[in-house]
């Protein structure tokens, strides 16, 4: 058995896919992304948006707020 990876780019080619799919000549799985290239990801959206001291512990306690009641913040 042979892994490839196709990038569609004419929905006729899925419908073909699918067509083969039918026929069990092929399996078509969702595409798995490893954890590092999703970490990876995830950290290049925050990069440039350092967050402060002072709004870390802001949102600690709306957090503690939320999930205790204002009573024991």
């Amino acid at each position: 058995m042979e892994t490839l990876q196709i990038n569609i780019l004419d929905p006729k080619a899925k419908k073909l896919l699918e067509d083969l799919a039918d026929l069990n000549l092929i399996e078509i799985k969702p595409a798995e992304i490893p954890v590092l290239d999703a970490y990876s990801r995830i950290k290049s959206k925050f990069e440039n948006a350092p967050i402060s001291e002072e709004e870390i512990f802001n949102e600690v306690e709306d957090v503690r707020r939320n999930r205790y009641g204002a009573s024991k913040v």
